[in-house]
């Protein structure tokens, strides 16, 4: 009797066991949240390195596809994926930018000094009215980054008022001269940029009073509200944000910034390189990134308390992974190279703002060209698009569809003595009915078995898309510019209980389209 127990038991707890060694996804399917807002993929374009000049604005002499100076190669890429924002000009450039030194005729503009970014000198030919074509061209909106360091109240209220008034003043007459007699109608403003650093030095309460006056003076013309972001926490500086969310009113913020980067060795002096690492490294990189989690968890329960109803958002506009530059470029360009690793962190990343959405509205990957963790590289004539491009463009089904609720339970991936977990998830519901779930195994050792399982929801069409590669090093050069691109994924199949079961390769991104 006692050996006919234990083979009971032992063929009972057998099941239990194989599940433990695959991902078990759960999706509420027939529950649908909040709108993942389109503008959490978001991107950010500075006055830094080659990402505006030698990247979106170009010598007239150069051999490509251009409207004006404005490269289009890079404007089709960017379209591709549904850019619903760009940042500019800042950054840390926002706060020494004074805005008329980039306007009317570009032989007149004024030569400036770059101080924060390589000591390079600015011609202001690429300037407020360039800026606002290559978003008409993009499709996208504005945001623009107000100077709060070296600037005033009414330098704010009168860039505003020539972007927006449509009357006839003297800035709106100088617009018109400019070649745009109506109004651009910008509604993203953000006031000050990482104003506890390169933006003052400041103290959160100095901050929030200066806040205050800006914040007056940016005005709403001629029915185009301002949508006002405040310059918000480094990291984990929840001191400041608990003194913005209590000195400043309510109805002064549409949202509040978050600043943070990943870095792969956690030692900002030794940042490691961007394709020359080993598995520690790897573990370190995503291990940081998912640490995103814990930030948001923390600030939205912090938001919370002052802000129940949900009203502020929390603008993430600035995060990606934050390397050495490449040997023999300028250590003030920020120029970076971009491999699997940095795939699989945008998408992890890209996981965790859709399922915080409800407080999330809003995030700026950084950069879009050629700085930090870049969608498209640029050498000359020749573009290539990163591995990190293709997540976004994977990702961009999840634009303003509704949230699905998911859950994962699978066994971590362990290095050393540290583990995090290996696989995370985000799924949404779109207006057409359909839904993606997207899937990242960070494991760079073991292909993961999944089950997904659809509460509420009988598939009948399942189509998959993957982006992988066989080392975390790996990386789309102007030599192999198509190492990692996306494929279809055909490793699933429904079942008949109506899951679905796969396999997730390692250092693999899939997204299931279901109908």
């Amino acid at each position: 009797m006692k050996t006919l127990l234990l083979t009971l038991a032992l063929a009972t707890s057998a099941p239990l066991w194989a599940q433990n060694e695959q991902a078990v996804i759960t999706i509420q399917a027939d529950q649908p949240r909040q709108t993942i807002s389109k503008h959490i993929y978001g991107h950010f374009a500075e006055h830094l390195g080659r990402c505006i000049y030698d990247g979106f604005w170009v010598d007239p002499a150069m051999n490509v596809n251009k409207d004006g100076r404005i490269r289009m190669d890079i404007v089709d890429a960017l379209r591709d994926i549904n850019i619903p924002n760009l940042r500019w000009p800042g950054g840390c450039y926002a706060d020494e930018y004074q805005w008329r030194d980039g306007i009317g005729d570009p032989a007149k503009r004024p030569v400036t000094l770059n101080s924060h970014w390589g000591g390079v000198t600015e011609d202001n030919s690429f300037g407020t009215d360039e800026f606002m074509k290559l978003c008409n061209l993009l499709g996208c909106e504005p945001y623009l980054s107000a100077n709060m360091g070296t600037s005033t109240p009414k330098d704010l209220r009168d860039w505003i008022e020539y972007l927006n008034f449509d009357g006839k003043t003297h800035l709106t007459q100088l617009r018109e001269q400019n070649g745009h007699k109506e109004p651009y109608g910008v509604s993203f403003f953000g006031i000050g940029n990482e104003s506890w650093g390169c933006g003052g030095n400041m103290t959160p309460e100095h901050y929030s009073e200066q806040y205050r006056i800006f914040q007056e003076y940016a005005r709403n013309y001629s029915n185009h509200p301002i949508k006002k972001i405040a310059s918000g926490p480094n990291s984990t500086d929840y001191n400041w944000m608990e003194v913005c969310l209590k000195k400043i009113p309510q109805y002064a913020l549409w949202g509040i910034s978050l600043h943070y980067y990943t870095i792969a060795t956690g030692n900002w002096g030794q940042k490691g390189s961007s394709t020359d690492f080993d598995e520690k490294e790897y573990f370190g990189g995503v291990k940081n990134a998912l640490y995103m989690d814990t930030l948001l968890k923390n600030y939205a329960a912090m938001m919370n308390k002052y802000d129940p109803a949900k009203k502020i958002a929390l603008v993430v506009d600035e995060w990606g992974i934050w390397t050495e530059v490449e040997p023999g470029t300028n250590p003030g360009f920020l120029y970076q190279q971009n491999t699997m690793r940095d795939a699989l962190i945008a998408a992890s990343t890209l996981n965790i703002f859709n399922n915080h959405s409800d407080r999330v509205r809003m995030a700026n990957l950084a950069q879009a060209i050629n700085v930090l963790q870049a969608l498209i590289l640029t050498d000359k004539e020749k573009i290539l698009l990163t591995p990190t491009y293709h997540i976004f463009k994977m990702y961009k089904v999840h634009q303003e569809a509704n949230l699905l609720e998911s859950s994962v339970s699978v066994n971590d991936y362990k290095y050393g003595t540290e583990s995090i977990p290996g696989v995370n998830v985000s799924a949404s519901k779109g207006e057409d009915g359909k839904i993606h779930v997207s899937v990242v195994n960070l494991n760079p050792n073991k292909a993961v078995p999944a089950s997904v399982i659809l509460n509420g929801y009988n598939a009948k069409q399942i189509k998959g898309e993957l982006l992988t590669s066989a080392s975390y090093t790996d990386y789309n050069s102007f030599d192999e510019p198509d190492k990692i691109v996306t494929k279809e994924y055909k490793g699933f199949k429904k079942e008949n209980d109506g899951k679905i079961t796969m396999k997730l390769p390692p250092l693999s991104i899939v997204t299931l389209e279901i109908q």
